[in-house]
């Protein structure tokens, strides 16, 4: 993985906080929207690690591929991914 790790590391483990968190208000019986909003929080900052480890794919994987036969392969796993991410 060509993405800075330390700021990968730090969103992940700020997402695992809120979600430990997450889980404390619904074990508290909370406000729905209280836990709804948190939840849209933390799904943020997952999409922001996402963002980087991506874009860190398409400056470093995709540009440096041996091969134009390795960087179209690479270039449809990045298509393909995208998808998903906007289902």
């Amino acid at each position: 993985m060509m993405a800075d790790e330390k700021k990968i590391l730090r969103l992940l483990k700020t997402a695992r906080g809120q979600m430990d968190g997450i889980i404390r208000m619904v074990e508290e019986n909370r406000y729905c929207i209280d836990i709804s909003q948190q939840l849209m929080a933390t799904e943020a900052i997952l999409n922001r690690a996402n963002k980087e480890i991506l874009s860190a794919h398409l400056k470093h994987c995709v540009q440096e591929a041996a091969s134009e036969e390795e960087r179209s392969q690479k270039i449809d796993e990045f298509v393909t991914t995208l998808g998903h991410i906007l289902k």
